[in-house]
Formats: C-alpha cells, structure tokens, sequence
C-alpha cells in the first residue's frame, strides 16, 4: 500500500530540490564564466612567447585587456586622504623621520610609491641610489633592482641568482630596463601564477613548507609576496633573504634578528643598531581580518571585470577606494561613503599613534647625542639603545607598510603603542645616563619643523647630492637605455 507524503514534507522536498538547483545554477554559472577566461587566455593567442619574456608589450595581442589595465598603472591621478598614486614627499610632511634614518640613504629622500609602471624611473631618480659615475660605482648592490623588473628573473636564469646579487646596482643599469610587469607573475606560456624570485620559495622551504602546493587562491597573494614584504640583505654577498625562520610577527623578525646581530645601520645621532623595515605588506594582511578569511591580494587590488562575457582580471593595481563598486562593494552592501570613511576611520586612529611615536623616537635620538657628547659611555648607553632600537623596529614595521593601517588596525595599533612605551623607557634610561654624568637639565632640542632644516642638522648637503643625481639622469642613464635598445631588451611602451 502506498504511503502518501505529508503536505509539509512535499513541500520540504520542493524547497529542497530548488535549493539545489540553484546551487547548481550558480556552479554553471561560475564554470561558464571561468571557461570565458579560459578561451580568452588560451584559444586567441596571436604570440607564442617562450620563456622569461621581460618585455610587457609582447603579450599585449594576446591578452589585450590584461595589457591595457596593466598600462593604466602610469596614472598618478588617484588621491585619497592618506597617499594615492602620486610620489608624495614623506619627509616633508613629518621630517622627524630625517632624524629616524639619520645615517641612512632614507634621510635624504622618501617618497610614496605610484604605480608599477614607474618602477625603473622611481629607482633611478631617488637620492636613495646616489649618483654612481660608471657601471662600476655606486653606494647600493644590484639586489636594489630585485623587485623593479621582470628583467630581474631574466638576469637571474641568465648569470645565477648569486652572481645576480653580489654586484654594483650600477653593473646591471642596461639590463634591468623594462617595469614591472607579465613575467613578474605569470610563466610566459601558460599565464599560470608562478613564483619569479627565490627568496620567498626560500622562505617557504625553511619553514618546512611547499609552496607549490599553494592553491590559486593562495597564488593570487603569494605573486605579490615575492615583493611586497620585509627582507634584508645577508651580508655575505647581499642575498636577498625573508626573515620569516621564527615566524612573521614584528616581534619573531625581531627576534631572528637579534640572533643573528643584524642591524641596517647606526643612527648617525644615538649610534643604535637600527632596524630598517622594508615594505612587509604580506605580513601584516595575514594578520587582519581580510587575510584571516581567506580574502587575497588580487582581490581587492585587481578586481575581476567582464566585458563582452569575457571575465578578466583588471591590471591596474592601484588602491580599491579607487573603484569601491568593484572591490568593497562585492561583498560588503553598505554606501561607498560608509566604506570610505571606514577605512579613512581606522587610517586617521593609526596616524594619530604614530605622530606620537615619531616625536617621541626623534627626541630620543636627540637625547642620545647630547648624552655622548657629555661623555656617556656605551656601558651607560646599551639599555637605551637597544630600547630605542626596539622602538624604531616597531614603528618602521607598521609604516613601512603600504595599506597596514586598514589591512590590520588593531595590530598596527599593537605596535605603535609598544614602541611608544619603549620610546619612553629610552628617554627615561637616557636622562639617568646624563644625571649620573652630572646633567640634570632638560636637553635642548634644534628645529627640526622641516624638511630642510632636520637634513642640516644630521649633516646632510642636499643641494650636491640633487646636483650629482641630475648628472647621472643626463649623462648614465641615457646610455644605460641606448644599449638596451641595440640589444632589443627595451620595451617600445
């Protein structure tokens, strides 16, 4: 005898059944449009390109919308309220870090980054590179270029990564001509995601880890990786080397440092072995919320786009405030002047830690000098020091980073704090260095209220320094790119 369903029970199954078939929907939906990409990537290629291929507009007939996206990073026109695509004079703004890197190439310039299309001309013109008058000369080593160029890898494959490394910046001005770009991220054939430098797969491997394993999920953060993160030059040769043995938290980098002696280089005033952090953007998303869910680099700063039911990523690398539709909007539903001020929220409440911290480590520095100059020894003086080393290091680590103040607030924050309590445990550590050198009075601060005026007083001519870089730019450069042409290593872009 049959037995009649229940009317709620039909009307589970039903519901049920259209569940599923939505869900089904959606996986069609998502493998059509994945086949669209697909056929776009591989079935209307016009190029066959072989191997490492630095030059950016090879590929621009086969994945024309990749390479006019990827051309738009020469725009510098986006503004936010904290930086944009524009090379924004830091120095100017809080010249109290002149006093930070005294000592150090960073003092003489700082700007923020534009687009990867300035790469080459950004790295040139920086004080940061000095003015070398030959192929031989010059105050930086070549692993300076490392993230500049898909010319990098080339060079790389060509001489060997450590013959690569251990040379002038200067040697390599007629090779490394081409910006960042195809090859930086993709193996030429296939447009796979790869990993174009050693150092992160490195990295990887003394963690005990297989990076070829990593999902394209992962891949989508791992190519940026390669670049966006801290690292420091062994100095044995400059190999390039990602700190990351004990873990990549402020605190562990420091910790391996410390084992190993390293510091960047001695503050000209305090004399502290300081640690100088890179860019370690990598590091600090994976300690926000973004990172934790799984949410990838490409995501955010490279949205999808469909354009005829062609589904394809969008190259020009820039801020998401930037197209808040394409990036926030995807998956948060409120206004994108709710998302910007968001962001700007969390920005604004890092800043205002960090102001403090940059005061504070300034006028320790100071205080340092004027303590040496009283006769301190460095018995005296190793306690505040290596406080203000740790200070220094956790202000770099959350600054340096582009994007750290939105990508994990609260970390940032962490930091910030921290090294404002160890800031003023050195100068607390450094006014009893100068009572017991019998100075019981306030120290006396120079202005430093800008740019130009902190430069002079760690000593530094500016004015000759613009001079002879202005030199180089006329003169070096000009030849680097005529031989790089007569070679057909030069871009037409």
């Amino acid at each position: 005898m049959e037995k009649k369903l229940k009317a709620w029970q039909g009307w589970l199954l039903f519901g049920g059944t259209m569940i599923i078939v939505f869900v089904l929907g959606l996986i069609v939906a998502s493998l059509m449009e994945h086949r669209a990409e697909v056929v776009s990537i591989y079935n209307n290629k016009k190029v066959d390109i072989k191997g490492i291929e630095p030059r950016n507009e090879i590929f621009r007939d086969n994945y024309p919308r990749e390479y006019q996206t990827w051309s738009e990073t020469a725009d510098t026109s986006f503004k936010s309220e904290f930086n944009g695509s524009q090379a924004v004079d830091v120095l100017e703004q809080r010249p109290e870090m002149v006093i930070l890197w005294a000592g150090y190439a960073f003092s003489k310039e700082y700007k923020t980054p534009r687009g990867h299309m300035h790469a080459i001309d950004d790295i040139r013109e920086t004080l940061r590179t000095g003015a070398p008058k030959t192929d031989k000369d010059g105050p930086q080593p070549s692993t300076c270029w490392t993230c500049k160029s898909p010319d990098v890898p080339r060079m790389m494959e060509s001489i060997g990564v450590n013959a690569f490394y251990n040379n002038k910046w200067s040697a390599f001005g007629s090779e490394i001509v081409n910006p960042i770009g195809c090859s930086d991220c993709h193996e030429s054939k296939t447009m796979n995601l790869h990993i174009s430098r050693p150092a992160l797969r490195e990295a990887f491997a003394r963690q005990g880890r297989d990076i070829d394993k990593a999902t394209p999920q992962e891949m989508r953060s791992l190519v940026c990786a390669q670049c966006h993160v801290e690292y420091y030059f062994k100095k044995d040769g400059n190999y390039l080397t990602f700190p990351w043995d004990k873990g990549m938290t402020v605190e562990k980098i420091e910790e391996y440092y410390d084992k190993a002696n390293y510091f960047d280089y001695k503050n000209a005033l305090s004399r502290a072995p300081i640690l100088k952090a890179q860019h370690p953007d990598f590091e600090i998303f994976q300690l926000g919320i973004h990172g934790q869910r799984g949410v990838s680099c490409a995501d955010c700063h490279m949205p999808y786009e469909n354009e005829g039911g062609i589904k394809y990523s969008d190259h020009h690398i820039q801020s998401p405030l930037a197209s808040i539709d394409r990036t926030c909007q995807v998956c948060h539903r409120e206004t994108e002047e709710t998302l910007r001020n968001n962001v700007y929220e969390r920005q604004r409440k890092c800043n205002e830690i960090r102001t403090c911290l940059e005061k504070e480590l300034a006028k320790a520095h100071i205080e340092a000098k004027f303590a040496w100059d009283k006769g301190a020894t460095e018995v005296q003086m190793k306690e505040a020091l290596n406080l203000i080393r740790q200070a220094q290091w956790r202000w770099d680590f959350s600054v340096a980073s582009h994007g750290a103040a939105f990508h994990a607030p609260q970390e940032v924050q962490r930091m910030l704090s921290h090294g404002i309590d160890r800031a003023l445990q050195a100068r607390l550590a450094i006014a009893k260095v100068l009572a017991k050198n019998g100075y019981a009075a306030d120290v006396p601060m120079p202005d430093i209220s800008t740019k130009a005026k902190a430069q002079k007083y760690i000593g530094l001519d500016i004015p000759k320094e613009q001079k002879a870089k202005k030199e180089f730019l006329k003169t070096i450069v000009p030849r680097w790119i005529e031989k790089a042409k007569a070679n057909g290593r030069f871009s037409k872009i």
